[in-house]
């Protein structure tokens, strides 16, 4: 399994339960996470999926998320 990291423009609570609707489909449970304490609001994700698949679930919820 790779560990990726992505800059989101997630802000609250809220926006996490928007990602987490369209990921929790998608990987296992617990194996992603995101920090809205961190000034880049990052998520991390540790699954065997591509970086282009999470940066477009993440873009099908409503938001953006870039590759650190």
């Amino acid at each position: 399994m790779k560990t990726m990291k992505f800059k989101t423009s997630a802000k609250c609570g809220g926006c996490v339960a928007k990602i987490d609707a369209v990921l929790e489909g998608r990987l296992p449970d617990g194996s992603w996470s995101l920090d809205l304490s961190s000034p880049d609001k990052i998520l991390t994700v540790e699954a065997d999926v591509s970086e282009d698949e999470i940066i477009s679930l993440v873009k099908s919820a409503g938001f953006r998320a870039e590759r650190v």
